[in-house]
């Protein structure tokens, strides 16, 4: 890959990084379901583990929960896609809720922001529904929502450069999303104002 003229092949180069990755899944997965079987520590406890290795962070802060992550994987026809940050961010989010109260949303707005690195190329953007976060809702929803359903819950995604790769979403009460999305608003202007 690191050999590939991304500018000439970009279809190579997405089709080879993209087959990398699900395989990379599949292998993780198997290495979890190894460790389950044949040594002593809890599958709780390694997923755990497995959820501070990928930078999974919770916070609740003035009725906001917000959720740090990689960036969601593109929906692919392989089952492992989903289970390999799934699985993880369910231990975290039942880690964090034995140490802090976690809210219990009856009607809320979830906002995602999807952040791609601000180096990529444009066509690495993906679009939203081609994303997997259906599986990432329902793990959420489990535990901090009476339903994620569209009468209870709102949905707004965006998409925003940084430094790195990642997937914010903030979930809270729908009264203060008009202020989360101007202080987002804000905060952006402000980060161009310096670049």
């Amino acid at each position: 890959m690191d050999s590939l003229d991304i500018q000439r092949y970009p279809d190579n180069y997405e089709a080879m990084s993209v087959e990398s990755a699900l395989l990379a899944e599949k292998i993780t997965c198997q290495l979890r379901n190894l460790i389950y079987s044949s040594t002593s520590i809890p599958k709780q406890e390694y997923l755990v583990r497995a959820s501070q290795m990928h930078d999974i962070g919770i916070s609740y802060e003035d009725g906001i929960l917000k959720l740090n992550m990689p960036r969601l994987l593109p929906k692919k026809k392989a089952r492992h896609s989903s289970v390999f940050l799934v699985d993880p961010l369910n231990a975290a989010l039942e880690h964090y809720g034995k140490e802090h109260p976690l809210p219990h949303f009856r009607e809320c707005v979830v906002c995602i922001s999807h952040i791609f690195n601000h180096e990529l190329p444009d066509w690495c953007l993906l679009d939203y529904d081609n994303l997997q976060q259906k599986q990432i809702l329902d793990a959420i929803a489990l535990h901090v929502m009476a339903d994620d359903s569209g009468l209870l819950c709102d949905a707004f995604n965006t998409t925003e450069l940084g430094e790195q790769d990642g997937t914010e979403i903030s979930i809270m009460e729908k009264e203060r999303f008009p202020k989360w999305l101007y202080d987002r608003q804000e905060r952006l202007k402000s980060i161009s104002d310096f670049s």
